[in-house]
């Protein structure tokens, strides 16, 4: 087996979520073009029920899975590496089953009673086999990214994303004749082929492995009496991670409620506050976390990463550990969340054609910066066997978002602005918990040397960015300009980071292909 270095394992999953991320867009709107927003509701209808089956099923084992798989490694125990295996397939197949089912029976009275469109029965019966597939994929993906590579996860995710793309436009247009429900049926059984062939990668990938066989000939009971130890851990982290994602599918959930109750006090009417929410949520939130797939991979790569190094007793891996993490979320989210503010009225009048959607993003924009940090934060958390705290911690801001909420926004003076500072207070509350309570655990702190350097060449590149754009937008395209903005900004933000030292040679050496090649270039200069 392949491993990669923490820093290039990252990069690996970072390229990957941007290729797989591209060409999601491309085919939503594809998608969109051919079943129409009334087809597109009925598909997305039926996402909050699947997410929230799908954390249900998988139990959060790929986060149980990597973290001892490394721990294992670390102690060369090749036999407790089988026994993870063994058991976390073990749950996830009696999961998958059962919910499974319940999504396959219940999809008629969620559609009707739940949904209030019973044409949704379609698409959550069409979607309902991806449970079992995705349940596996978690399971596998999870070993491979405790045995440190990252290349199998990378790999099937565009793999499933390349054939989604496919299978889904080709499923909807076949079945828009039908009507629209079936069509975007199509759709999800697009999706499953595509997670089906993800799976199909990863499988590939595993067979290759040098691992006994993992299921002798035992009963189900003899297997969960053998591995009763492996059992218990994979519970210790697994229930709090869960739970935290039961927090965030049901925050989603209560969410629009609280915002509509809310601002009908604050005497805004309904139709105006389900147009507002449609513009937060549907608008303005999605590029806010656009960037998040980059903070995503540094947390997969984490949680085996530092859970090795606890392992090895080696506190000083971990704080490298976390530090590289945490410098890495620092140098990429500062120009996210700077482009984001610099460029919010443009982008939103571009993309939506609506000047609200930019107030509301330029609101948000620089708490993001907070948002970004979060996935790392907390996968550092559960590598050190401290998910429970995360789970506390993402509760803690679930709550407070809900009350701010009501507080806020049923004030006339704060109204739509009221909810997006609850998001902010949110935001702010569950990164400042994670980072002090791995700060209490592990007695690290940020170095404010590094900050202040990323900081004023964020500052310098986005004044950059904002008056080339406003000079170029004279003479071509407002969309070109933007582009071309923003290209400037990344270079000038790239050769401050490398002339103030942020990034050395090591750093760039460590970029997968032109990494080695710049690096020499760099050297010469």
């Amino acid at each position: 087996m392949t491993k990669q270095t923490f820093i290039k394992g990252t990069i690996i999953l970072v390229l990957a979520g941007l290729i797989v991320k591209v060409l999601g867009f491309i085919n939503r709107i594809m998608l969109a073009r051919i079943i129409g927003a009334e087809g597109l509701g009925l598909y997305q209808m039926a996402v909050p029920t699947l997410i929230l089956i799908i954390s249900l099923a998988t139990f959060g084992l790929n986060v149980s899975v990597s973290k001892l798989v490394a721990e294992a490694d670390a102690r060369g125990e090749s036999g407790k590496v089988r026994s993870i295996l063994q058991i976390s397939l073990v749950i996830v197949s009696i999961l998958s089953l059962i919910f499974t089912a319940v999504m396959t029976i219940g999809a008629s009275i969620i559609s009707r009673y739940f949904l209030t469109d019973e044409r949704a029965f379609y698409p959550l019966i069409a979607i309902a086999p991806i449970v079992p597939l995705v349940a596996v994929s978690s399971v596998l993906r999870g070993y491979f990214q405790g045995k440190q590579n990252m290349v199998p996860t990378a790999s099937s995710q565009v793999v499933e994303q390349i054939v989604r793309m496919f299978t889904v436009i080709i499923l909807a247009s076949w079945l828009m004749p039908r009507g629209v429900e079936y069509a975007a049926a199509g759709a999800m059984v697009g999706v499953v082929i595509g997670e089906g062939c993800g799976m199909l990668s990863l499988l590939l990938q595993f067979r290759r492995q040098r691992l006994p066989r993992i299921f002798q000939q035992r009963s189900l009971s003899e297997t969960l009496e053998r591995n009763r130890g492996t059992f218990r851990s994979l519970l210790d982290i697994s229930v709090p991670v869960t739970t935290s994602r039961i927090v965030s599918s049901l925050t989603f959930f209560i969410e629009p409620i609280i915002v509509a109750q809310s601002l009908m006090i604050a005497g805004i009417s309904a139709s105006a506050a389900t147009s507002f929410y449609g513009q937060l949520a549907g608008m303005a939130i999605p590029l806010l976390i656009f960037p998040t797939f980059i903070t995503y991979s540094l947390s997969v790569s984490l949680v085996p990463a530092v859970a090795k190094a606890a392992a090895q007793k080696n506190d000083q891996l971990i704080h490298r550990r976390i530090y590289q993490s945490i410098r890495l979320a620092l140098v990429i989210s500062a120009p996210c969340a700077a482009l984001l503010y610099v460029f919010a009225e443009p982008l939103a009048s571009l993309l939506y054609h609506d000047e609200k959607v930019g107030h509301f993003l330029k609101l948000m924009a620089p708490y993001s910066i907070f948002l970004y940090f979060q996935a790392p934060l907390q996968a550092a958390l559960q590598g050190l066997d401290y998910a429970g705290v995360a789970m506390r911690n993402t509760i803690i801001g679930a709550l407070l978002k809900t009350a701010a909420i009501f507080l806020l926004a049923s004030r006339p003076e704060f109204g739509f602005d009221g909810v997006v500072l609850s998001v902010n207070i949110s935001i702010l509350s569950v990164t400042l918990l994670h980072f002090f309570s791995l700060s209490k655990v592990t007695g690290f702190t940020v170095e404010i040397k590094d900050l202040l350097k990323v900081i004023v060449s964020v500052v310098l590149a986005s004044y950059a960015a904002l008056h080339m754009t406003r000079h170029w937008s004279h003479v071509m395209e407002l969309w070109q300009a933007i582009l071309l903005g923003t290209g400037l900004a990344l270079i000038v933000y790239a050769l401050l980071l490398v002339w103030l030292k942020v990034l050395g040679k090591q750093d760039v050496e460590r970029i997968p292909w032109i990494g080695p090649a710049l690096a020499h270039f760099l050297s010469k200069r």
